[in-house]
């Protein structure tokens, strides 16, 4: 529980003017836990709880964008060219460059703007956490598991992901935010379910990386004006078609074997959470 906190303000405390992409990655990644421990908790609506989520949730969308041009470059520079294509390539990269500076200028501006008050303010969270985990210790003198939501927002969260509609290109990444949230909810037992915690985490990967694509894709559009000639986007579309095609397929394996399926309950369908997630679910109580 108290982990994302000791990390945060470490890495507050030493994020660099330019920060490197596992500096980024590791800020967001702290963050989402977080973000999920405070509402498994019931702590996220507290006065604390907002005031801590309101300036962390908008450095975290910074570090989103850096870390998005991070990736893209990464993609960009391995798409390989053909004879007369290297220069869109060139431009690309040059394009996704001045766009990570300014971003990463963003953030380190941000950082710097809200760093002081943030990390007291995590400070202090960090010292409720310890008063709730040891209310939560079943060996403790005081113990109280009634502040526990995280079975409840585990199983609601299972229940939303398995009455999504049909996944398409329009709610294939809003279905990857709530694995995302379900998976950082369930790591919080003591003995959390590895596989089903790896399979959500593969899914999200794979849907992360196709939405990637597609912001690449959507980018090269803007920054060479070649249009459906150049070769090097009619290279980035396959690309991002064949990674939508992997993801889709996971996710709908996903929701077919972990989230159940819907059951008809006088005339509506009620989504039933399979016997890995009720596990898993179960798992946070103890």
């Amino acid at each position: 529980m108290q982990k994302p906190v000791r990390k945060l303000r470490k890495l507050l405390k030493n994020m660099p003017a330019d920060p490197g992409p596992e500096d980024v990655h590791d800020f967001r990644t702290q963050s989402r836990q977080l973000e999920a421990n405070l509402r498994a908790f019931r702590l996220d609506a507290s006065r604390l709880g907002r005031r801590i989520l309101q300036p962390l949730s908008r450095l975290r969308k910074r570090a989103g964008k850096v870390r998005d041009m991070d990736v893209l470059t990464g993609f960009a520079s391995r798409v390989p060219t053909q004879d007369g294509e290297q220069e869109c390539s060139i431009r690309l990269l040059e394009y996704l460059g001045a766009r990570r500076d300014e971003y990463a200028g963003k953030f380190h501006a941000a950082c710097r703007r809200d760093r002081p008050k943030l990390r007291r303010r995590l400070k202090k969270g960090k010292r409720n956490l310890a008063r709730l985990e040891a209310r939560l210790n079943p060996n403790g003198p005081n113990r109280d598991p009634k502040p526990v939501d995280a079975p409840a927002l585990a199983l609601e969260l299972a229940a939303e992901l398995s009455r999504t509609p049909r996944l398409n290109r329009a709610n294939l990444h809003p279905f990857r935010l709530k694995v995302k949230e379900l998976r950082n909810v369930l790591k919080l037992a003591d003995i959390p379910d590895q596989g089903l915690i790896a399979t959500l985490g593969e899914v999200k990967d794979s849907i992360g990386e196709w939405h990637d694509w597609e912001e690449l894709v959507s980018i090269a559009g803007k920054a060479l004006d070649h249009g459906a000639q150049c070769s090097l986007i009619r290279q980035l579309k396959q690309t991002t078609q064949k990674k939508y095609e992997t993801a889709l397929a996971q996710a709908d394996r996903l929701r077919k074997r972990y989230l159940g399926v819907a059951k008809k309950s006088r005339g509506t369908k009620q989504p039933v959470a399979a016997k890995p997630v009720l596990s898993a679910a179960m798992k946070l109580v103890a």
